[in-house]
């Protein structure tokens, strides 16, 4: 078995994380919140999004409560362009995120023993797809949130977490889907095949190898040192010299 490569792994934990905050922007109504409004309490703020409006009011009493009713009419608001397009390319973008994740589970081999890069990397660009389908229309929406409805100018406009959060969710997705979708270079002859085996990094006792060592080869290194002789010599050696002179001594 063989580790996950880190690459599919980083893809594989934004683009769920990528698709919850999308999920939240879109059914959050929240795009917008208007503050101020005209013959409105001061501490009334009508929330907007692409689904529905909320208008929440704080009540002063022995216990602070909040008021939300939503379902807010107005068709003013809902009849521009960006809300219709918003509300299909948000809808568009979870569902390709779904598939992407679904096409990619096969793809990074959690049981298998070599990923398959090339469909881990066509779930990567679905998963980039789906980040595009979400930034198009919140950055759109951002631009404009402004100039969709007219409204006095003492009224406060405001940009809604649901932009943020959607912002965010997107670049998780674009991030996660880019670095999977860099896996298509493995299987088309990239350097980076290469993959360590876990019983190759880690030493596993007591398992017998899959494949047998080499015996070890033995050298014959020859001793410096010879060994005396323990039997007795044939040849007698004396201290006499070779050949011995004699002199003599006259005594007179």
């Amino acid at each position: 078995m063989q580790r996950t490569p880190g690459i599919l792994i980083f893809g594989m934990v934004m683009a769920p994380c990528g698709w919850i905050l999308d999920l939240t922007a879109t059914v959050a109504p929240n795009w917008r919140t208007l503050h101020q409004l005209p013959g409105r309490p001061t501490d009334a703020v009508m929330q907007q999004g692409i689904w529905d409006i909320c208008l929440v009011t704080e009540t002063s009493s022995s216990a602070t409560s909040t008021n939300r009713p939503c379902g807010q009419a107005d068709s003013t608001y809902f009849g521009n362009q960006i809300i219709g397009i918003a509300q299909g390319m948000m809808v568009a973008s979870l569902i390709v995120t779904l598939i992407g994740l679904a096409v990619a589970i096969p793809g990074v081999r959690c049981w298998r023993e070599n990923p398959n890069w090339l469909v881990a990397g066509l779930a990567g660009l679905l998963i980039f797809c789906s980040g595009v389908l979400t930034i198009i229309p919140i950055a759109w929406y951002n631009h404009i949130f402004k100039n969709l409805t007219s409204v006095t100018t003492s009224t406060d406009i405001r940009v809604g977490y649901s932009i943020v959060l959607g912002y965010i969710g997107g670049i998780f997705e674009v991030l996660g889907g880019i670095v999977m979708f860099i896996g298509i270079c493995r299987c088309c002859g990239g350097k980076n095949r290469g993959e360590r085996r876990l019983k190759d990094v880690v030493p596993r006792p007591n398992r017998r190898s899959d494949q047998q060592s080499e015996p070890e080869r033995r050298v014959d290194v020859p001793r410096l040192s010879r060994p005396r002789s323990t039997s007795p010599s044939s040849v007698a050696y004396t201290n006499r010299p070779k050949n011995p002179r004699t002199f003599s001594v006259v005594l007179v």
